[in-house]
């Protein structure tokens, strides 16, 4: 079969993206749709994090992946790419900071450029989840907590008990070499 590789022509997302569109309820119909996703993802590229729905937030997601792939992959020379930026990014001025900024810092990245929250509910419970959506790298301190140093974690607990064995093993072979070099020097001296 000589079917061409299409695997170049687009550029492959690092998060999942549903093939069905969500039904983001709006009086203006697809067209303010369209509007909120594109103010989300501005607001996203302005402030690095932000706060709101977890539907708005997964589709918002998917958009801004791909807007930051593309720039990555044909950076701000390419027209359509330029009309892409251009089209999503309702404050212009972002348009600068998506090639200039968020660019250059993803560039490396072979993970995704965003991270998707569950945040907890309002009481009295609302309907909607929300969740927080930011992009890696940002200024702000993480959200989720590191726990790689806790020493009551299972693989910490297992590692130390390792390390304990290894010691003792190595502790060992010393002291064995060393009595066999004192006894030979014993043996030596009579």
């Amino acid at each position: 079969m000589n079917q061409a590789d299409v695997t170049k022509l687009v550029s492959r997302l690092r998060v999942p993206v549903s093939a069905h569109v969500r039904k983001l309820k709006n009086p203006d119909g697809p067209e303010g749709r369209l509007r909120k996703l594109r103010k989300t993802v501005t607001a996203l590229i302005k402030y690095e994090r932000i706060e709101l729905n977890y539907n708005r937030a997964d589709e918002a997601r998917g958009y801004a992946e791909r807007l930051i792939s593309d720039a990555i992959r044909h950076g701000d020379t390419h027209k359509e790419t330029m009309e892409m930026a251009d089209y999503w990014i309702l404050e212009k001025q972002f348009v600068h900071k998506l090639f200039k900024v968020l660019v250059p810092r993803f560039e490396n990245y072979d993970i995704s450029y965003t991270k998707l929250y569950k945040a907890p509910r309002e009481y009295p419970c609302r309907h909607y989840g929300r969740s927080v959506l930011e992009l890696r790298g940002n200024p702000f301190p993480p959200l989720s907590q590191d726990y790689s140093g806790n020493r009551n974690l299972l693989h910490n607990v297992l590692l130390d008990e390792a390390r304990k064995e290894y010691r003792a093993k190595k502790y060992a072979e010393m002291a064995e070499k060393m009595e066999k070099n004192s006894s030979d020097t014993i043996v030596q001296e009579q």
